[in-house]
């Protein structure tokens, strides 16, 4: 979404190395069904000005959300975010939870795994955040470094109110955007107006000739790189390093799955999910959020986005694809959410998640360092740290500005 955007911007070309534009946030169909080639991509966290713009685009639908955390061993299903939703839990657990975070220390780890039980107790540790968080950061929780706590909001006092009923809505997204057409609409109306170069990945750039050399064996001369790739991996093409620990990167193995709709079926469109056989942290409900992405928009079929998590470099091959994807769809039929599975369609994201070692200073100094060479890195990969699309669309007009050829 940066680099559609910086190119819409400036008019200056962007190089994509497949053969459709949109990257992550491109939307397909299979079946009838809608899916995402990344997952459920909402847009959340714009201003009236950039909700605006992406209108004029195309015309966009707005959503509240509804989210949960699903516990199987309680058969329990408690709103998101837990910790502000203790009433619906088990009374006697819902105390000691709150009485754990009151007692909370006042200095905590830098590390994720410890700061989360440090903050939020061992109860509610152990029941969700700790085997949660070993799934969605595919074993890294203990080597990284705390980041995104925008994603669980820490506030005793609203922790208190909701140990007696519903507190306040919080968190990041409550509010989100999607267009009535699907995200390829978006994708393909910022591509009509910019100058996007499918099918030219990138295999080297010559720094002292600067000079972009392509896998096709084409060469193009630059003056000034805006870089949207993953911020390891401008630095291999380049050569460059840096001294301190690298950052870590999760792969995501989404699994868009469209059928019958279980009886069970809860309403929300995402659920946290801390422990399934299959191993699986998250399932979303395409069909929850709306019916577009049914065949028909048939009340009776459902679409889902299950996403797990897998540690750099350790890609499924395809049967072991395969064996994972009946497990899952064996999970969702037991528990009541799926009754039969219409389409199953895999969809792999190399770099998904991106994370900070503790007390490491690699991300500045391989932004600083490629800066200095004339590369300008942005975008949720290149700055190597989590955002939206709404704040990925800022960035990429911000850079096609800079970039944009006329005034100096």
């Amino acid at each position: 979404m940066t680099g559609l955007a910086a190119s819409w911007a400036s008019g200056v070309c962007a190089l994509e190395a497949t053969g459709a534009a949109g990257g992550i946030c491109l939307s397909y169909r299979e079946d009838g069904y809608h899916f995402e080639t990344g997952g459920g991509h909402w847009i959340f966290g714009g201003d009236p000005i950039l909700n605006r713009f992406l209108a004029r685009l195309t015309p966009l639908r707005e959503y509240r959300r509804v989210s949960s955390v699903w516990l199987p061993k309680l058969n329990l299903f408690v709103p998101y975010p837990i910790q502000n939703n203790l009433h619906a839990l088990p009374k006697a657990m819902a105390r000691a939870i709150l009485d754990e975070m009151r007692n909370a220390p006042a200095e905590r780890s830098g590390v994720l795994a410890p700061w989360l039980r440090e903050s939020f107790g061992p109860t509610l540790y152990d029941l969700f955040f700790g085997p949660f968080h070993d799934l969605y950061t595919a074993g890294y929780s203990n080597h990284i470094a705390v980041q995104d706590v925008f994603k669980t909001p820490l506030d005793l006092r609203a922790v208190e109110r909701g140990l007696e009923g519903a507190a306040p809505e919080t968190g990041y997204n409550q509010t989100f955007l999607y267009p009535e057409a699907g995200l390829d609409a978006l994708v393909h109306a910022l591509a009509a107006q910019g100058e996007i170069r499918l099918n030219s990945r990138v295999a080297e750039i010559d720094l002292p000739g600067r000079r972009i050399q392509l896998t096709s064996g084409e060469r193009l001369p630059y003056d000034c790189i805006v870089s949207t790739l993953p911020l390891d991996a401008m630095l291999r093409l380049t050569g460059l390093s840096v001294s301190d620990a690298p950052g870590i990167r999760s792969s995501v193995l989404v699994l868009n799955i469209g059928g019958g709709k279980g009886e069970n079926l809860p309403a929300d469109h995402w659920v946290y999910v801390p422990e399934s056989r299959a191993g699986f942290h998250r399932v979303g409900v395409y069909s929850n959020v709306d019916a577009l992405f049914v065949p028909n928009e048939d009340p009776t079929l459902a679409s889902f986005y299950v996403e797990r998590a897998y540690p750099e470099g350790a890609k499924p091959d395809d049967d072991a694809i395969n064996r994972y994807a009946a497990e899952a769809v064996s999970e969702l039929r037991e528990w009541g959410w799926l009754r039969d599975a219409h389409v199953v369609s895999p969809s792999w994201v190399e770099t998904a998640y991106t994370w900070s070692r503790p007390q490491s200073g690699w991300r500045e100094q391989a932004i600083d360092t490629l800066r200095a060479h004339g590369i300008l890195m942005t975008g949720r990969y290149g700055k190597w740290k989590f955002q939206g699309i709404a704040d990925s669309l800022r960035d990429g007009i911000y850079a096609g500005a800079a970039l944009r050829p006329g005034k100096p």
